[in-house]
């Protein structure tokens, strides 16, 4: 049993990615790698953090025992509903539950977020890589969309890192036959998470004409496409797809298995008597 105000491992890994997920905030010094999702506060002091009250927290330290509990504490005092996760990120990480790594964060600016740029009008890939950023990376992300000649002059204006643009010195671009969604899957260290491989699959398959791969990839290019057509606003079209992406990775975490025809939710009927 974990101890009062405290959540286990497996209990937040149910929560982690999804739209509803606590704020993680992780209070370890420099950490290389960490729970996808995991905020790192610029201010030590928790009343600081503007956190309002009725919202929901998950304060990570090393083992558990440590700055964490105080922090728990503190937010508890205003209002927020804080915990601390049971055995800290040493539990987690014993647990075999996926950690993303930090190696190939960009810096982040004076607001703790970090800031990318891509090209205006998104459709799959521009889409798909800031939900997996905001999901599993830096949940404070701000995204640029400029047109396709401006990317690289914004980049260095305003340290905002480049991806999906096709440069050789971009790193977050194609390689191959594989798309951005995959190498920013394989660089954070995701790439032995089931449900982003399989997810990963689908975004290659529609974002590179290969509706062949798996059959859920040209139902997704079709939503794509109809999402472009109905925002011509493009932070608007990113929000609007951020809920099938959710939805997406859902299914490809613990739903693959349900079937859905019109016999299989039919009330059973009951038996008369004769």
């Amino acid at each position: 049993m974990p101890a009062p105000n405290a959540i286990t491992p497996d209990k937040l890994a149910r929560l982690v990615a999804s739209p509803s997920a606590p704020r993680i905030i992780d209070l370890r010094d420099r950490p290389t790698e960490a729970i996808p999702g995991s905020l790192f506060p610029v201010l030590l002091d928790p009343t600081q953090w503007g956190y309002a009250s009725g919202s929901s927290a998950v304060l990570i330290d090393t083992d558990g025992s440590g700055l964490a509990v105080a922090a728990a504490a503190i937010l508890r005092s205003e209002g927020v509903a804080a915990e601390v996760l049971d055995g800290g990120f040493a539990a987690w990480a014993a647990s075999g539950l996926p950690t993303v790594s930090l190696v190939h964060l960009p810096p982040r600016h004076d607001d703790g977020q970090t800031w990318w740029v891509t090209r205006a009008r998104p459709k799959v890939d521009r889409i798909a890589c800031p939900w997996l950023i905001r999901r599993f990376v830096d949940p404070q992300a701000r995204f640029l969309f400029v047109a396709p000649g401006d990317v690289l002059t914004v980049a260095k204006q305003q340290q905002a890192e480049p991806f999906d643009v096709a440069d050789e010195g971009v790193f977050w671009s194609h390689r191959g036959e594989r798309c951005t969604f995959d190498i920013m899957v394989e660089a954070f260290g995701l790439d032995a998470h089931e449900p982003l491989v399989r997810l990963a699959t689908i975004v290659r398959g529609a974002d590179t004409d290969r509706l062949d791969l798996v059959p859920e990839a040209a139902g997704l290019l079709a939503i794509s496409l109809g999402l472009s057509r109905i925002h011509s606003d493009d932070h608007a079209q990113l929000e609007a797809g951020m809920a099938v992406y959710d939805a997406l990775y859902r299914w490809c975490r613990d739903a693959q298995g349900e079937k859905h025809n019109w016999s299989s939710h039919q009330p059973a009927r009951g038996k008369v008597s004769s």
